[in-house]
């Protein structure tokens, strides 16, 4: 390890230099966008309107009961994943990492089709004459969509830690005799409580950063999030300065939350640790069927609605939808802004996280965390912000752009930098704690060591970074819903057209599509660029 006499002035220290510069030029543009065209507003006007505090209030609860009800079922299903093993148990949890990424539009399609007054569980009620009451507008439907997208994912995190628990401390336990309830108080409790904070943190404020799905399944007034408000000042209204100072609401508590997270921060790999199975002496039948209802709930929750969008995209309109060529436009669109901003994202992660790495290797702790919160502060600027800022920006400078490809790849590619800082800094941090001393004996440094090392061993971690932010831009549509045009769009954005014009049948054609893509491109991605991976 490199010690701390070495001096903190080097080279390896330009890259994340050069991409915390960016990330800060972009922060600051966008909070000085918003702060010099807010409107003058008194505190006490603020305090005392009544709409503001309502959209406050309703964020706040709707992103609490997702986080608690995200963790709370994550509890228990991932004590019974790491109990159980059942035929098709792998695909179950490739599908739990799946759903944290895949496009909020085409999802909220699926659960449309399965949970709505006309879907597959209405249809089933009216089968023994009973009626079906639920409503998956509102509260109810915007909890159930974000448990959906983050419950898998959160299942995925305590399950790692379960593993992580030793076998021994295991036989221990059973021959102290411990009762189930012990066994969790004493031995697995302080294994989840670890990464059940910081998992619930970043739950809770990805949902309260929500926008698609706010939008699809908000149901009015009533339910409206920061985020949607601003979207509306824009996109209906057209009232730049309530959009700002909604932004700058929302910037605010994005700020306090990050802050406040920031020392529960984990990281995550997507890929599933292999530790060795215990099996437990005192399991019994009651356990047995215990764990396996909530196996097959929680199966019944995620499977039916990816499986709605499949059967429901296969119906009479697929040649048509396939036939048109703004189709295949919004495909191209999509793929190519994909493509180009999770390789940008990869690449101002890699700067960032080896300049961080090398200060921290040099004990200059602080300075290396100041940079990879660079990378983080993203997180405080939701895409809604972010695009809101950019476009009162050009609005009263240079105009809206006509062709905002440029626009779109950045700031996808910044909105992924937070996920790949999460799966890429521990595998970078451990590769050069253990090869940091052979490194500089042998005088492999710079790029040499670059190319020689450091991508081949993370080749795996790189694979799933990428990965994820490819499936997170081409799944975005909060940024194109401002700066799309009837010229420009995605397939996000023309999914949503074809909803909003009542082409049902379309849209799930296009739904079916997108899915499939998200999943090709997820499995291709990971399985091409980890090959030969050791």
């Amino acid at each position: 390890m490199a010690k701390c006499r070495q001096s903190l002035i080097n080279w390896s220290l330009l890259p994340g230099a050069l991409a915390s510069g960016l990330l800060m030029t972009v922060a600051l543009l966008v909070f000085f966008s918003l702060w010099f065209f807010s409107p003058k507003l008194s505190i006490n006007e603020i305090f005392s309107d009544i709409y503001i505090w309502h959209v406050i209030n309703f964020t706040f609860f709707q992103a609490f009961l997702s986080a608690f009800f995200s963790i709370f079922s994550a509890i228990f299903l991932s004590k019974a994943l790491y109990r159980r093993r059942f035929p098709g148990r792998m695909l179950f949890l490739q599908i739990c990492a799946m759903t944290f990424v895949l496009p909020v539009i085409v999802v909220v399609f699926g659960i449309l089709s399965v949970y709505g007054q006309t879907g597959w569980l209405s249809q089933f009620f009216q089968l023994f004459g009973l009626n079906y009451t639920f409503s998956v507008y509102g509260l109810p439907g915007i909890v159930m969509a974000h448990v959906f997208f983050n419950m898998p994912f959160a299942t995925r995190i305590l399950l790692q830690s379960l593993e992580d628990i030793s076998i021994k401390q295991r036989q221990i336990s059973s021959q102290l005799g411990l009762n189930e309830w012990q066994k969790f108080r004493i031995l697995e409790w302080p294994y989840i409580r670890k990464q059940m904070l910081p998992t619930a943190a970043l739950i809770f404020m990805l949902c309260f950063v929500s926008f698609s799905t706010v939008l699809a399944l908000g149901g009015g007034p009533a339910t409206t999030t920061i985020e949607l408000a601003i979207y509306q000042a824009l996109n209906y209204d057209f009232d730049p300065s309530r959009a700002t100072l909604l932004s700058l609401i929302q910037l605010f508590f994005c700020i306090t939350l990050m802050f406040l997270s920031k020392k529960n921060n984990t990281s995550f790999l997507i890929s599933y640790s292999k530790h060795n199975y215990w099996c437990d002496p005192a399991d019994n039948l009651f356990t047995c069927l215990y764990d396996s209802t909530l196996i097959i709930t929680a199966i019944l929750l995620l499977i039916p609605p990816l499986l709605a969008i499949v059967i429901d995209g296969l119906n009479s309109q697929v040649i048509q939808v396939f036939s048109h060529g703004s189709f295949w436009q919004a495909t191209l669109t999509s793929l190519f802004i994909a493509i180009c901003a999770s390789i940008l994202c990869i690449f101002l992660t890699m700067m960032l996280l080896w300049s961080s790495r090398e200060l921290f290797l040099r004990r200059a702790i602080k300075l290396s965390q100041a940079i990879e919160i660079t990378g983080l502060v993203i997180l405080a600027m939701p895409g809604i912000v972010l695009s809101t800022g950019f476009f009162i920006f050009f609005n009263a400078t240079i105009g809206i752009p006509q062709s905002p490809y440029i626009l779109l790849m950045l700031t996808n590619a910044l909105l992924a930098i937070p996920y790949a800082i999460k799966v890429l800094e521990n595998p970078m941090r451990e590769l050069a704690e253990r090869y940091n001393v052979l490194c500089y004996s042998l005088a492999i440094t710079g790029f040499n060591r670059l190319f020689m090392i450091e991508l081949k061993v993370l080749k795996k971690p790189i694979s799933e970074a990428l990965a994820f932010s490819c499936i997170i831009s081409i799944g975005d549509f909060g940024v194109v819903s401002l700066f799309g045009n009837e010229d420009f769009y995605t397939l996000p954005s023309y999914l949503y057209q074809q909803i909003n014009g009542y082409r049902i049948n379309d849209g799930a054609v296009t739904a079916m599509f997108l899915l499939l893509l998200c999943l090709c491109l997820f499995y291709f991605i990971q399985s091409m660029l980890s090959k030969d991976h050791d």
